[in-house]
């Protein structure tokens, strides 16, 4: 044997040693290859320390076993051999909706709060829309109690055939996936599918009282997370009234203490489903203290007979039309059928969808919105190949629909959506249904009106060129692969080529610029100087703005694109920061880049992207102490606090960002450390009424903002005029 052999026995042989050593011998069945265990050490390490290595050593003579003595037993490792039949749980009843909310409504947010009561009066508008309700009641009470009432043809109470301890009512609201739509018997259409809506809501509410009147009876019962918290009890006999009233409050464990409903978010939800079917009407009722000093009214009824098209012409509001009739309609419901109601207007703006299935709302659209898409585009090519227009061989779905506004309701017998809360509609028949009602009338709608039909027909054809236009441009720039990007002139860029941790400082006038360049950080900072006041892009043309020099300029140096060309991973900074003066100017400034933002880039603003900038307005000095103020309040509460010596106060006030010190600018705003942004944010919820306001304030027409003053003159405390 050669010395490496010899190397290797020696090694095989101290292994057997050891195993022998250390390992108590089988008594029965076929031994097993096992890791050798290292010899115990005493005392035993920490739980969490880490074995340290034993090298290769002489080795030691072995001891004697003590009798009965144990081999020592290998730690066992975190979470595993305790992992037996006994780990499995059975979740019964709605504990597993306690115990994983966001698997039923999206998360515990003030979203999935709001969702409960879309579960709730889903229920109502069901017997609506099947003609059994032809009114829902909603009332918030101060208490945060929440309670949806229909005259409908109200919850069985009369004992369930598979539970005959249990009324069908407590089945319904204690049992997951019982209900009355699974089938098409009692509801054509529904927006309910799994029978778990408004047993979800039990599960998640503090308290729900249900009151049923059925049959001439008036029954009550009370449920507590969950739990029927007593027994189905008869209030007696009634008249004149019949259906369901729920009333809750949701569960605080859940959603936390603070957690509340909006009363201008529940009174937006319950005004859509008016619009969606005609034949109801929406009664809204709201504690007093609740709205108070708000625009939402404490009462309220709606109902609106033009349905969809009623909805449309209030979302548009004041935006100008490319043609002034909107086209819209619906198909009558046929036995075995779907039904589908659609209103749609091109405008100026960017395009929107809002679409629903059997009133419940589809956020992330479906089948159904690509039956509108590939009707409408198919109508309008169609017509534009009939009036021997060669350009429209261009035109895409999405050059029909970048502008346009449009409203889709769909009824169909057992839609399948993605997930329960519904959010996307998957049925198949949805784009069939909806494509051969939609192109059918928008074929009329084209050939009834020619000179809307050709206007129409250009401005789409408009929107196809402009992309085809883009993408040209794209493609030569890809070309050349060397090729320097071409910036704004002013543009003080920063020198790392990442966008995650850049910033872009947008600043009034050479004199700021000049101060904000030697203050900046010129690894991450950029800065682009603007000459004044920029356009107000709300009350001028699209001419107008195209040919704007300053404009121009801020878009080549973000290079994002806007409107429906906006490109997220094309933005060159993470953060843009307007930062103007402390002043009334420097405000108006601020207001018109953010209106310029707001109109032609607003996915900048809904990610998070813009931010405005908070320079201080005064220096204080008294000795070697130097503090900034932001404005006249924070002044005096520093002259009051920090300064209170008998040492005269030196009070200066700066009058733009030129006049600041680079050292100060950054000390002050630059520096990410100890400077004071507030970001730009947009309220979902409340887009209708934003867009309002940026109309009212910085649109056209002056009546507006003489109105505005009117109506706030009485609060303004400080003028600087």
């Amino acid at each position: 044997m050669t010395d490496r052999d010899d190397l290797f026995a020696n090694l095989d042989a101290a292994v057997r040693a050891m195993k022998a050593k250390t390992q108590p011998r089988r008594t029965t069945g076929a031994a097993a290859p096992e890791l050798a265990a290292p010899d115990p050490v005493v005392p035993p390490p920490a739980l969490d320390a880490v074995p340290t290595p034993v090298a290769p050593a002489a080795k030691s003579p072995a001891r004697p076993a003590a009798a009965g003595a144990r081999a020592a037993v290998p730690p066992k490792p975190a979470g595993g051999d305790d992992y037996d039949a006994a780990s499995i749980e059975v979740l019964e009843g709605l504990e597993p909706v306690r115990r994983r909310p966001g698997m039923y409504i999206g998360g515990t947010d003030e979203r999935a709060y709001h969702h409960l009561f879309a579960e709730v009066i889903d229920n109502s508008m069901d017997e609506a829309v099947a003609g059994h309700a032809s009114w829902i009641e909603v009332e918030l009470d101060a208490d945060g109690f929440l309670s949806v009432t229909d005259n409908g043809r109200g919850i069985p109470t009369d004992p369930h055939p598979k539970f005959p301890g249990k009324s069908a009512l407590e089945v319904i609201m204690t049992t997951l996936h019982a209900g009355g739509k699974f089938d098409s018997k009692v509801y054509e259409t529904s927006g309910g599918l799994h029978g778990v809506g408004v047993s979800v809501v039990n599960a998640l509410s503090e308290v729900l009282e249900v009151e049923v009147a059925r049959g001439r009876q008036l029954w009550r019962q009370r449920f507590e997370r969950g739990h029927a918290a007593s027994p189905l009890e008869s209030l007696g006999e009634v008249m004149n009234r019949r259906g369901t009233r729920v009333r809750f409050r949701p569960d605080p464990q859940i959603f936390g203490a603070a957690a509340k409903f909006d009363p201008a978010r529940l009174m937006r939800m319950a005004r859509s489903k008016a619009y969606l079917f005609g034949g109801v009407e929406i009664r809204w009722h709201c504690a007093p203290a609740l709205v108070d000093g708000t625009q939402t009214p404490a009462e309220a009824v709606f109902r609106f007979p033009g349905g969809l098209k009623d909805y449309l012409v209030e979302a548009l509001g004041s935006e100008k039309r490319v043609v002034e009739e909107l086209f819209s309609g619906r198909t009558p419901k046929h036995s075995g059928h779907g039904a589908v109601e659609w209103a749609v207007s091109w405008f100026g703006g960017d395009g929107f969808v809002n679409s629903y299935c059997n009133t419940i709302p589809t956020p992330e659209g479906g089948t159904h919105e690509q039956g509108l898409r590939m009707a409408l585009a198919r109508g309008l090519k169609g017509y534009g190949e009939l009036t021997g227009n060669k350009r429209v061989a261009a035109v895409t779905p999405d050059d029909v629909m970048t502008s346009a506004g449009a409203m889709l309701a769909v009824f169909i017998r057992e839609p399948e959506f993605v997930g329960q809360t519904k959010d996307k509609l998957a049925s198949a028949e949805a784009a069939r249904i909806v494509e051969n009602a939609v192109k059918d009338a928008f074929d009329h709608w084209l050939a009834g009106s020619p000179s809307q039909a050709s206007r129409l027909l250009d401005w789409v054809i408009d929107r196809a060129e402009e992309r085809l236009r883009r993408r040209q441009e794209k493609e030569v720039g890809r070309k050349t692969a060397l090729r320097k990007l071409r910036l704004p002139g002013k543009l003080a860029d920063c020198s790392q080529t990442a966008a995650q941790g850049s910033e872009i400082f947008i600043v009034e006038g050479d004199s700021a610029g000049g101060s904000a360049k030697q203050a900046r950080s010129r690894a991450s900072q950029a800065v682009l100087p603007l000459r004044g006041k920029i356009l107000n892009v709300a009350s001028a043309g699209r001419e107008k703005l195209g040919q704007n020099q300053q404009l121009s300029d801020l878009l080549q140096a973000l290079g994002c694109g806007t409107r429906a060309q906006y490109r997220e991973a094309d933005l060159r900074y993470d953060k843009v920061i307007v930062m103007t003066d402390a002043d009334v100017d420097g405000a108006h400034i601020a207001s018109l880049l953010i209106t310029f933002f707001y109109r032609e880039i607003p996915n900048l603003i809904r990610e998070g992207h813009l931010y405005l900038a908070v320079p201080p307005l005064y220096r204080l000095s008294q000795g070697g102490k130097t503090i900034y103020a932001r404005d006249d309040a924070h002044r005096e509460e520093l002259l009051a606090t920090v300064f209170k010596g008998r040492q005269k106060v030196e009070i200066g006030r700066f009058k733009g960002l030129g006049e600041m010190m680079p050292s100060q600018l950054k000390e002050t705003t630059m520096d990410p450390a100890t400077r004071t942004l507030l970001r730009v944010q947009m309220i979902e919820d409340e887009a209708v009424a934003t867009a309002d306001s940026v109309e009212r304030l910085m649109g056209n027409k002056p009546e507006g903002r003489f109105q505005f003053i009117q109506e706030n003159a009485e609060f303004a405390v400080d003028l600087d005029i």
